[in-house]
């Protein structure tokens, strides 16, 4: 029976760069892998981005009402472009091509998932036999949980903690979402990094001084 695996952390502990290694892995091999994430995450809008300025095109984007395991199953299927086909004879000895079964479906910025997607997520892995690799981050800028992330705790068989640091150099655990130089508190608990907002990384304790003792 494959697992799923939550891999998470917070912004800029290399969640993205991880998920691109681990395709990277599976491909050195010769095996085929999917990779996705919620079609929410507007950053390199069809790309997978990662920090150190690495980015891959995903096989496809997830809508955020759409049945997971049901569009993994249509592109597990399909004869899309970079589709890795295995050569195999039948009984008179002529050649088949045939499409190669997953290895491994690997999803980016899983936070932005339904918990009903999460719940497809481990469908994939024991009915369907994928391996799933997500990762995300657990909580949003007021330090609540994503409802993907608190699923995701619920249900994956394993949680890895992918670690950095904040700017006093204690682990950084929570992220604070910010307008230029300003620190931000209110809002909707999605908004996607860019020119006008950008994520710092901190430890406990610098956020509570930063939040004035904010929680929530």
């Amino acid at each position: 029976m494959a697992k799923l695996y939550f891999r998470y952390g917070a912004m800029n502990s290399g969640k993205s760069t991880g998920l691109l290694q681990a395709a990277f892995n599976y491909e050195e091999r010769g095996q085929r892998v999917l990779l996705t994430k919620p079609q929410v995450d507007t950053k390199g809008e069809d790309e997978i981005v990662s920090r150190l300025g690495v980015t891959r095109n995903v096989d496809f984007l997830i809508p955020p009402q759409a049945a997971l395991r049901e569009l993994v199953a249509q592109h597990a299927a399909g004869t899309t472009p970079g589709t890795l086909l295995d050569d195999m004879e039948d009984e008179s000895g002529a050649l088949n091509r045939q499409i190669k079964p997953v290895a491994c479906l690997l999803v980016d910025e899983a936070q932005f998932l339904t918990p009903a997607q999460v719940e497809d997520l481990l469908r994939i892995a024991v009915l369907d036999d994928v391996p799933v690799l997500a990762y995300g981050i657990r909580t949003d800028f007021r330090t609540v949980a994503f409802p993907g992330s608190a699923r995701l705790m619920d249900l994956a068989h394993a949680l890895e903690e992918l670690k950095t640091i904040c700017r006093c150099g204690r682990k950084a655990v929570f992220n604070t979402r910010r307008a230029g130089e300003a620190i931000i508190f209110d809002g909707d608990q999605v908004a996607i990094d860019g020119t006008d907002i950008w994520y710092e990384s901190l430890c406990a304790a610098c956020y509570l001084q930063a939040s004035g003792g904010r929680l929530g």
